[in-house]
């Protein structure tokens, strides 16, 4: 299940699930732009290849802001970060990890809103739980499916 924890100047929602795949399917499904709408209906689009250093375009039904976050590390099958903003302001990083785990793998996902501008901010987002423990669930089922 999803957490949020929150202060001053940061919000955190977390989710971690254990995928009855690999982690190389496991990432092949979080690479694939143009495929992350057929599995993951917490995406509506994602625009742009998923590589170091590249600018996505993402859009969710739950906003209808188009989200742009830059590919700042990459680390195939083990680690990737989405990143958006700049500090000191307000910066937004979404991180994914993946470990192996006997004929599994555990995913998870962290994202950080951080900054001066938390605060206001953070009162017009939504509730990022429910729809990080729906990406989880939708990605568990996407894997069985390729496993």
């Amino acid at each position: 299940m999803a957490e949020r924890t929150a202060s001053a100047f940061s919000l955190r929602y977390s989710v971690e699930a254990t995928v009855p795949a690999a982690a190389s399917v496991v990432w092949g499904l979080l690479t694939d732009a143009a495929g992350f709408p057929s599995w993951n209906s917490t995406v509506t689009s994602i625009e742009g290849d998923i590589a170091l250093g590249n600018r996505l375009a993402i859009r969710v039904p739950i906003s209808p802001r188009t989200f742009r976050p830059r590919v700042v590390e990459f680390e195939a099958e083990k680690r990737m970060v989405w990143q958006d903003g700049a500090l000191p302001m307000f910066r937004g990083r979404r991180t994914f990890t993946l470990s192996a785990k006997e004929d599994a793998t555990v995913f998870s996902m962290v994202e950080e809103f951080t900054g001066l501008m938390v605060g206001p901010i953070s009162k017009s987002l939504p509730d990022f739980g429910p729809v990080f423990d729906q990406y989880a669930a939708d990605l568990v089922a996407a894997a069985r499916k390729r496993s």
